[in-house]
């Protein structure tokens, strides 16, 4: 009866967890509820944030004129960024291929998009997913690190690059702002570049890690900060210094792409304030996706999109309200709809796998290399 109980767990245990799941069943609910109010009320919104009245009718009116041609390319775009992304995972999990890869982004991405802390949940569906295809453990740990220290350097980057697009496009009131403007661009490449480096070199890792426990010395806490680094880069070693060209080329295609999509959609509204001004634009919208408030930061994403556009670049309020939305449909919603599709049919191939082992004769069936 005692192995019994144990394995069941206690009955405080099992109401804790169910509590749990309530708690996260609610939190998700409401920020997926605020996410649709601010778009619905996105209109007001804009016009508290920049005094320029906008309504949905003129926003239906810009939607309107976008041709079939241009949806089209708008859609080829996202897919080919959707192709793009698949080469940071096979970069990361060696024996992974492109489709496999693209089912993998597709149903996490959904995941994400649904829930507003969908990172844990897309690393169990990552889990899950890999594991059916015959994967071991620790490479899929090591797939979840890489990739997301890539993302992360990446994210890091963007400001930087949406930093110097509003310095090239002389968007800024003085010469004192634009210095500023400078320092901390090239501060925060600079930091990058010494993250790449202690991920890649013996000696700089040392020299980080050295740095790092400086600092915890310097405000007095009792942690070792380089004892993690150095655990982090032994388990992302090998794939760093054999894939980092192949993970690097695969997020600057991707992020390159979600770039062309947002000019696609500048363009067709109206909107397009410039080259330099577009990326800034874009640097904003991706930073703007890490709000935890909602999932993947829909309906702030928009909301910032369109006060930049506007109060920085001087375009219309409608032109810029549609270019947001319509960049959040391609960067967001469609994801949910074709993440699902992909989940699905990753499952009715699983269970259908599994039918047809189970119909074959043990004696017939090969195991497979270890």
């Amino acid at each position: 009866m005692a192995e019994i109980a144990r394995r069941k767990g206690s009955a405080p245990d099992r109401l804790e967890a169910m509590k749990n799941k309530w708690l996260q069943g609610a939190l998700s609910v409401l920020s997926l509820g605020l996410a649709v109010l601010l778009v619905i009320y996105l209109p007001q919104i804009v016009r508290t944030l920049t005094g320029k009245p906008v309504s949905w009718s003129e926003i239906g009116a810009v939607f309107g004129g976008l041709g079939a041609g241009t949806i089209a390319g708008m859609a080829a775009l996202w897919l080919l960024s959707l192709l793009a992304y698949t080469f940071v995972l096979t970069g990361s999990l060696p024996g992974l291929n492109n489709l496999q890869a693209l089912t993998l982004n597709a149903a996490g991405s959904a995941v994400s998009n649904l829930l507003p802390f969908g990172g844990a949940a897309g690393v169990a569906l990552t889990f899950a997913m890999t594991r059916g295809w015959g994967f071991a453990n620790r490479p899929i740990v090591v797939m979840t690190l890489v990739s997301g220290i890539w993302n992360t350097l990446f994210r890091f980057i963007l400001p930087a690059v949406g930093i110097i697009g509003l310095l090239m496009a002389g968007q800024v009131p003085d010469r004192t702002v634009a210095n500023a403007g400078w320092v901390g661009a090239v501060s925060i490449l600079g930091l990058c570049a010494l993250v790449a480096a202690a991920l890649y070199w013996d000696r700089a890792a040392n020299a980080l890690g050295a740095g790092l426990d400086f600092l915890m010395r310097l405000v007095r806490l009792k942690v070792r900060p380089s004892a993690a680094f150095h655990r982090l880069r032994s388990d992302t070693a090998e794939i760093v210094r054999t894939r980092w060209g192949r993970l690097s080329l695969g997020m600057a295609g991707f992020l390159g792409l979600q770039w062309a999509i947002m000019v696609a959609c500048m363009v067709a509204t109206g909107a397009y304030p410039g080259l330099a001004q577009s990326i800034a634009v874009f640097a904003l919208s991706r930073v703007l996706t890490s709000a935890l408030v909602t999932p993947s930061g829909a309906g702030i994403m928009e909301a910032g999109v369109v006060f930049l556009l506007t109060s920085a670049f001087g375009m219309a309020a409608a032109p810029a309200t549609a270019t947001a939305l319509l960049f959040g449909f391609w960067t967001y919603t469609v994801e949910i709809p074709f993440g699902g599709l992909a989940l699905g049919a990753w499952a009715l191939l699983r269970r259908r796998n599994g039918r047809g082992a189970a119909a074959t004769p043990s004696s017939t069936i090969s195991k497979a290399p270890q």
